[in-house]
């Protein structure tokens, strides 16, 4: 699993960091979402894919692993939000 946010959308709600704050966290600079983990251990991906389900800003995209072994089902992205963009943190 990967995060993958687009900051450009982002307009510092903190549902990420209320959800999930060993994950993200908001910038002290402009209080946009800044990511601690982009590739999450198993016990904190569930709370990655909340995060990315209540952002509302739609920032937080989250890419499964093709063929993962420690028993994600793979298969493409999950979550909602637009990836890339200049300031997207991969």
């Amino acid at each position: 699993m990967q995060i993958r946010i687009d900051r450009t959308r982002c307009r510092g709600a903190g549902q990420c960091v209320l959800s999930a704050p060993g994950l993200f966290d908001q910038s002290e600079e402009d209080g946009m979402v800044v990511v601690l983990e982009s590739t999450p251990p198993p016990e904190l991906r569930d709370a990655a894919r909340r995060a990315a389900a209540l952002c509302p800003n739609s920032v937080i995209r989250i890419v499964e692993s093709e063929g993962a072994a420690d028993g994600d089902e793979g298969g493409g992205d999950k979550g909602r939000g637009e990836g890339g963009g200049p300031d997207a943190e991969r």
